[in-house]
């Protein structure tokens, strides 16, 4: 087998498989959206039974996940179970769980009593990842790094500075912030207590399901300080716990060790070490939502780093004394200053927005649109250039509108270049148009039919600019009407 399919060949095999483990064909595939990852999934149904296939690549990734859940099941950590797995080890079959997790329910209902006893719940349950299973953890079977090390702290702190602080045009001494980055990361490598370090402990990870907390995306594990995950849980950037929920959080973690019989630590270092690892983990986020959102463009990513940089000030603030060196102090009070969390929050804002963008998918069959801006003209993008998910029968019938489509067209076309060069050009005017107070422009995106590369484009495009501006966007697709959804024609 090849090591990349496209996505008709990877919903093949992993129907393949739901078969031979259930004894029937799944009714319905539905792809999952995804975000910073590379793992695609789909949810697979036959009348009740119902399963999450995961098709990866990277086979040493898949590994450690197998491995980590065999581990985690066997001291009762609550994690999805694995059903099939098949011989190249690229594709297996988990329980499903749903689709609510702790991140789903504090921004619908927020801080509500539930909501904390299910933090307080998770916390339980990382406790004995850490604490228990850690005692038994082989770390050789982690895929990336196999510990939390200097390098590896140091490696976060790198992330942050090249990927956010390096974009932000922000003066500093570049040299010695990297000889105190140095001296931070020997510092906290030396850290202890190690334990089974969870890596990326968010709400986003944590399922809730049939009233029980399970955890997903847990493939990270290795050797580490477990303040460490505390921090990632309670200073997620966009969950925004109060200051009460956290303490209350931390001293209910510190308590439920006792229970595990975890042999007697110094509270007060393990706390100082906390305060560390909170902010070694606010410089990776921000890192991570610099590489995925400014540079990547991802809609998600942008829109979490006017919290994390409310979320950096707010330590800052509570914390006059860390971190103890001075030029990483300065930079980070510039990053987190009001300025930059208003240029976050919304870039180029106006509390009353003028310009209104109009974007709309077309089919070249029917002409280039004619725009209704006063200011005529506007953006038009050929979109016929990718390829066409069109040709393919698993796709015909579909549009740019389903999640389907868009990992298509996002795993194996040219479609995320294409779209990062649009993002660019559109700024430059949107920015432009703001400044001098203009009220209209007009993007549009043509394909062959209409009903796929640029409904896909339009879309994104909104998503984006509603994202980054505070402008008002409307999408329409011209050729909906002439869609196809059966055999009767083609795009």
């Amino acid at each position: 087998m090849t090591p990349n399919k496209t996505t008709v060949q990877v919903t093949v095999i992993l129907e393949k498989l739901f078969e031979e483990h259930f004894e029937t064909a799944p009714e319905s595939i539905e792809a999952l959206a995804v975000s910073g990852s590379d793992r695609r999934y789909y949810r697979l149904t036959a009348g009740k039974v119902t399963a999450i296939g995961t098709y990866n690549t990277n086979i040493a990734e898949n590994n450690t996940f197998f491995y980590f859940t065999e581990l985690l099941r066997k001291h009762q950590v609550n994690v999805p179970e694995i059903f099939a797995i098949n011989k190249d080890r690229r594709a297996y079959l988990q329980q499903d769980l749903g689709n609510t997790s702790l991140f789903d329910l504090i921004t619908k209902d927020g801080f509500t009593e539930a909501n904390r006893k299910l933090y307080h719940k998770s916390l339980t349950q990382l406790a004995k990842l850490q604490w228990v299973a850690g005692r038994e953890a082989d770390y050789k079977q982690c895929f990336a790094s196999k510990q939390f090390d200097e390098k590896a702290i140091m490696s976060d702190l790198l992330y942050f500075k090249y990927y956010f602080a390096d974009l932000q045009n922000i003066p500093y001494d570049r040299s010695l912030l990297i000889s105190e980055m140095e001296l931070l990361s020997k510092d906290l490598g030396r850290v202890q207590p190690q334990t089974l370090m969870f890596r990326d402990f968010q709400s986003r990870n944590i399922m809730v399901y049939d009233g029980k907390i399970y955890f997903i995306d847990y493939q990270g594990c290795m050797q580490g300080p477990p303040q460490y995950d505390l921090a990632s849980l309670l200073w997620q950037a966009k969950a925004q716990l109060p200051e009460a929920w956290k303490e209350d959080l931390l001293n209910g973690y510190i308590s439920s060790l006792a229970d595990l019989h975890v042999p007697r630590m110094d509270e007060i270092h393990f706390r100082r070490g906390y305060v560390q690892f909170v902010l070694v983990r606010l410089l990776q986020v921000l890192g991570s939502y610099g590489f995925r959102g400014l540079l990547q463009h991802k809609a998600h990513f942008l829109t979490s780093i006017g919290p994390a940089l409310k979320n950096l000030d707010s330590f800052l603030s509570n914390h006059p004394q860390t971190p103890a060196y001075p030029e990483l102090r300065s930079l980070l009070e510039k990053v987190s200053s009001k300025e930059m969390q208003d240029k976050y929050a919304t870039v180029g804002a106006e509390k009353e927005p003028r310009l209104e963008v109009h974007i709309c998918s077309f089919s070249y069959k029917g002409g280039v649109p004619k725009t209704a801006s006063p200011h005529g003209g506007g953006f038009v993008f050929d979109c016929r250039g990718i390829l066409n998910p069109g040709r393919y029968a698993a796709y015909k019938h579909l549009t740019g509108n389903e999640e389907l489509v868009r990992q298509f067209l996002e795993r194996e076309t040219k479609m995320p270049d294409f779209m990062n060069h649009v993002y660019a050009l559109v700024a430059i005017n949107v920015e432009d148009y703001i400044a001098r107070g203009f009220e209209q422009l007009s993007v549009s995106f043509g394909c062959t039919g209409g009903q796929h590369r640029s409904v896909y484009a339009a879309n994104q495009l909104a998503t984006h600019l509603k994202t980054r501006y505070n402008i008002n966007v409307t999408v329409s697709h011209l050729n909906e009407k002439k869609w196809v959804f059966s055999d009767d024609t083609t795009d």
